[in-house]
């Protein structure tokens, strides 16, 4: 323990705050770190560019281009993130043992063997995600088409995500969440706005009628805005998504990129939690819109820190990171992004939120900015670096020189072609 520590440990609690609670807290809460930056949103299932309102932006070397690449790159950034950690996983990353392909409708545990093998090891949990996009019967639109063939495609895809989450529920001992995004939407004005949307419904409906475990699986709903070539409507937009989770009981997930740029999740979280006894987030940066860029230590980040810390609503939420930056080197963007958020966390956790309360009720607001703001220059970061020693990681950016001799003895060797 070091002098640093133990003197900002004194001055935390001169203030009410117990940093030991803290940074206990704080190791005991796991964040799903996704798959996809790994490989720019690839998967395993086909070849070919993304499509669906998605991309992935850069050509930095290195990029995993199978299965055992894709985890060698994940075990890397593990190794250099303190704290407890999940993986978020897309089903587009099946692993199909002996060139036995299947198709999304057919997907089963099997095709997954080998990640929960690797969980297993790792002693983490993992979250799964549905892929609606990049494939051919994703052309236009999915569970909402008016094509009966391609909404039953999608359909069964969608139970067969559920069937093979409990299957990681049972296999890890872990609750396991499975996400609902579709890119379904049109780029201009359209003529029916509430079609696709009770097509949509019918969907889901149909996929939710399906008996699986709600205590080991939690469905989600995400909402968004809009995207590439869906500039003017998007089928599952925020209010659609909220009532219907309201409706049927399941989860509404917010992505803080989907949504237009002056709203911010911070603000929603706290209109949610009355309603919702669990919620989720994709956490990300967006810059204007919903580019994806790697999570920072920014302000939003720490007002959703904030907002669920000072409601005690950790236990109440599922939450993972959303981002897949081709830029720069894919395993430094995990780790930064990974490490900001918990940065973001801490720092919420070492708030005295109860006397900040106090001074709100008393409306002594000018108390409270001024001890809103010196508390950013309280010493934040030596309770960090006390968490980072705890967890045998570096705690400054000497973690860089660790991913730069991973790059040059493993990621240089990946040629464009297998």
């Amino acid at each position: 323990m070091s002098q640093r520590y133990i003197e900002a440990r004194e001055k935390y609690g001169n203030i009410g705050v117990d940093t030991e609670q803290a940074i206990e807290k704080l190791q005991r809460m796991e964040i799903a770190m996704h798959c996809w930056q790994g490989d720019d949103l690839g998967g395993f299932d086909f070849d070919g560019p993304l499509s669906g309102g998605i991309q992935a932006t850069g050509n930095y070397p290195g990029k995993a281009r199978n299965a055992e690449e894709l985890m060698r790159d994940i075990d890397q950034a593990f190794s250099l993130i303190p704290g407890s950690k999940r993986l978020n996983l897309h089903a587009s990353y099946a692993i199909f043992e002996d060139g036995k392909w299947v198709d999304r409708d057919c997907f089963r545990p099997e095709h997954f063997r080998k990640w929960v093998e690797f969980a297993k090891e790792r002693k983490i949990g993992i979250d799964f995600n549905p892929t609606f996009f990049s494939h051919p019967k994703a052309k236009q639109f999915t569970l909402s088409s008016t094509e009966e063939e391609i909404r039953k495609f999608w359909i069964r895809h969608g139970q067969a995500c559920i069937r093979i989450a409990e299957y990681f529920a049972e296999e890890l001992g872990k609750p396991c969440l499975v996400n609902i995004w579709i890119p379904d939407g049109y780029k201009d004005i359209p003529a029916d706005r509430l079609g696709p949307r009770m097509r949509l419904k019918e969907s889901l409906d149909e996929i939710l009628s399906m008996d699986y475990h709600k205590e080991k699986v939690f469905v989600s709903l995400e909402s968004k805005v809009f995207g590439i070539g869906l500039e003017s409507y998007t089928v599952c937009s925020s209010e659609f998504c909220i009532n219907y989770a309201a409706e049927k009981g399941i989860l509404a997930l917010m992505d803080n990129g989907h949504y237009h740029p002056t709203e911010t999740v911070s603000d929603k979280i706290s209109a949610m939690l009355p309603f919702h006894e669990r919620m989720a987030l994709h956490i990300t940066r967006p810059v204007r819109w919903d580019s994806d860029h790697v999570v920072l230590f920014d302000d939003e980040t720490k007002e959703i820190a904030k907002e669920i810390v000072r409601n005690d609503a950790l236990e109440r939420m599922f939450l993972s990171l959303d981002f897949f930056d081709a830029s720069i080197n894919r395993v430094a963007a995990w780790i930064v992004g990974m490490r900001s958020v918990q940065k973001a966390f801490l720092y919420a956790m070492l708030q005295p939120n109860e006397a900040l309360k106090g001074l709100q009720e008393k409306e002594d607001f000018t108390k409270l900015m001024v001890w809103q703001e010196e508390q950013k220059f309280y010493p934040f970061m030596d309770v960090w670096e006390e968490f980072c020693v705890r967890n045998q990681v570096p705690a400054g950016e000497e973690w860089l020189s660790v991913v730069e001799q991973y790059e040059k003895a493993v990621q240089s060797s990946r040629s464009a072609e297998l």
